[in-house]
C-alpha cells in the first residue's frame, strides 16, 4: 500500500495517531486540574514504566491538557550530569510567559526571582557564569531564590511562580521527563518544594515521568514522598487498546485488518505501544491491499525486528562496555525471553564471580538507564524484550 499514507509513527516521544489505552490517566489529570482550579488540595503526579510504554507521549498530552486550560507550563528532560537550576529556570520562564499576567510589575518581580535562581551557580559551575545568561531582561532579585541551598531556592522560586498564577486564577505545571536521572540534591529539593506548595494550597504541580524505580529514588530522598505524589504506573496496552491503536488510524485511510492479522500483531508487539507502531508501520508498507492479512504480518515481522535490533535495542547495547555486556547476557540467560527480574546473586553465580566484583558494572548499567533495581537484590532490564534481543544476538 501507499507508504505516503502510512499512518503509524514509531518514534521517541512521538504521539501515535491514536492515543489508545490512556483514557483513565487523562481523565485523572483533568480531575487534578479542575480541583486545583477550585482551590482544592491535590498531589503532584509521577508516571512510571519501562521504556517504550509511552510515558513521554502521555507527559506531552498532559501538558497539552494544562495548556488548554490556560495554565503556564514548562518541560525539562533530566540528565544525570546536570543540575536542575538552568533547565528549571528556562521551563519556569516559559510557563510565566504563557500565563500572560496583566500586571507587568508583578511579572517582572517573579522573572527577577527566576533570573536570580538561574545565576546562583555552584562553585564548580562558576567558570560558566560568563558563558550563559537567561534570556530575561529584568535585574536579578536579591535575597530571593539565591541562597545557594537548592531546597530553599526552589521553594521560593516555585512559591513566587504559583503566586503569580493565583493572581490570574490559573496554575503552573512543571513537567520533568527522565526524572530518575535528577541529581540527589535536586530530588530532595523537588520533594521539599512540592511538600511546601501542597501545604500552602498553591496552584502549582510537578508532573514527573521515569523508570519503574523512580518511586524508590524519591522515597530514598524524602520518606514522605510516598504520600506526596500520586503514582501512575504506565504499562502495556491490553488487547482492545492495542487493536484500536492499529485499526483507528487505518480506518481513517479506508484500510482494515483481518482478525488473524490483529492476533499476529498483538503477539509480536506484546502490547507495548512503541512496538505496536513499529510493527504496524512495516506491515502497512508490506501489504498489497486492504484488508491486511496474517500473511502480511508474517512477511513484515522480520523486517520490523531487524529495524528494532538496530535502532531500539542495538543503539542501547552499543553504549555498554564489554563487562556490562557480559552482565546483561547473564541476565538474559537467567530471565529468559520475557526478561523477568533476576537476583544479582544469581548473575554473579552464572558468571563465576563474587557479587561485589560486579557492582561497578551493575551500577554503571543503572546510570546508563539500561537496567534498574526491581527490588532489593534483584535487577531487570528497562527495555521490554531486551532479554529476547540478547538471546537472539549472542555477543
Amino acid at each position: 500500500m501507499d507508504p505516503v499514507r502510512n499512518p503509524y509513527a514509531p518514534g521517541a516521544g512521538q504521539r501515535p495517531p491514536e492515543l489508545a489505552g490512556r483514557d483513565d490517566e487523562l481523565s485523572a489529570f483533568d480531575v487534578v486540574l479542575e480541583r486545583i482550579a477550585r482551590g482544592r488540595p491535590e498531589r503532584s503526579l509521577v508516571l512510571t514504566g519501562l521504556r517504550g510504554v509511552g510515558k513521554t507521549v502521555l507527559l506531552n498530552q498532559l501538558r497539552s491538557a494544562a495548556i488548554s486550560r490556560g495554565w503556564g507550563t514548562g518541560k525539562i528532560e533530566a540528565r544525570p550530569d546536570q543540575s536542575l537550576r538552568r533547565p528549571v529556570s528556562s521551563a519556569l520562564h516559559m510557563a510565566l510567559r504563557e500565563l500572560r499576567h496583566p500586571d507587568q510589575d508583578s511579572m517582572d518581580a517573579v522573572l527577577g526571582t527566576v533570573k536570580a535562581f538561574a545565576q546562583r551557580l555552584t562553585p564548580s559551575d562558576a567558570r560558566l557564569r560568563d558563558r550563559w545568561q537567561p534570556g530575561i531582561d529584568v535585574p536579578a532579585t536579591t535575597g530571593r531564590a539565591d541562597s545557594g541551598d537548592m531546597e530553599i531556592d526552589l521553594v521560593e522560586l516555585l512559591s513566587d511562580a504559583a503566586g503569580l498564577a493565583a493572581d490570574v486564577g490559573r496554575g503552573v505545571a512543571l513537567f520533568i521527563d527522565e526524572m530518575q536521572d535528577v541529581q540527589a540534591a535536586d530530588v530532595s529539593a523537588i520533594c521539599a518544594a512540592c511538600h511546601e506548595l501542597s501545604q500552602q494550597g498553591a496552584p502549582l504541580i510537578v508532573v514527573g515521568a521515569g523508570l519503574p524505580h523512580l518511586p524508590a529514588v524519591l522515597s530514598a530522598s524524602k520518606s514522605y514522598s510516598e504520600r506526596l505524589f500520586r503514582y501512575l504506573r504506565i504499562d502495556r496496552l491490553d488487547r482492545p487498546a492495542a487493536d484500536r491503536a492499529l485499526l483507528a488510524p487505518a480506518e481513517r485511510e479506508e484500510v482494515t485488518f483481518e482478525p488473524a492479522a490483529l492476533d499476529a500483531l498483538y503477539a509480536a508487539a506484546d502490547g507495548y505501544p512503541y512496538f505496536v507502531q513499529a510493527y504496524g508501520k512495516v506491515t502497512w508498507d508490506v501489504a498489497a491491499a486492504s484488508p491486511i492479512t496474517a500473511g502480511d504480518v508474517a512477511m513484515a515481522a522480520p523486517v520490523a525486528e531487524a529495524e528494532l535490533a538496530v535502532g531500539f535495542f542495538g543503539s542501547r547495547y552499543d553504549r555498554a562496555t564489554p563487562a556490562e555486556r557480559e552482565y546483561m547476557h547473564a541476565m538474559a540467560e537467567l530471565g529468559g525471553p520475557a526478561g523477568t527480574p533476576v537476583a544479582t546473586s544469581e548473575v554473579a553465580a552464572t558468571l563465576g564471580r563474587k557479587p561485589a566484583s560486579l557492582s561497578p558494572a551493575r551500577d554503571s548499567l543503572i546510570k546508563k538507564g539500561l537496567v534498574y533495581s526491581a527490588e532489593r537484590g534483584q535487577i531487570a532490564f528497562t527495555v521490554p524484550h531486551f532479554g529476547r534481543y540478547l538471546l537472539r544476538h549472542p555477543d
